[in-house]
């Protein structure tokens, strides 16, 4: 096997009462209105050709495969104020 880096950057407008909260093993996410809360994290998309359309996954063992291979994941949150 060899080692594949996945570096993932995502810029968001979000509504002012989104709020960063931390979880109890110390990860951050998203607290939202009405008791909801969002971790963005990798979700595999698929496809039989890479010009049409790209899906997750229905295939429960496939997804799980994919990741399984997943070494370590890191996902930081912070909000950007001028």
């Amino acid at each position: 096997m060899k080692k594949l880096n996945v570096n993932i950057k995502l810029e968001m407008s979000v509504p002012d009462d989104w709020e960063l909260v931390e979880t109890s093993e110390g990860t951050s996410v998203l607290k939202m209105p009405n008791g909801q809360f969002l971790d963005i994290a990798i979700e595999p998309l698929f496809a039989t050709d890479p010009e049409d359309t790209w899906s997750s996954t229905q295939d429960e063992d496939q997804l799980d495969d994919i990741l399984d291979m997943v070494d370590s994941e890191e996902v930081v949150y912070e909000f950007v104020t001028h």
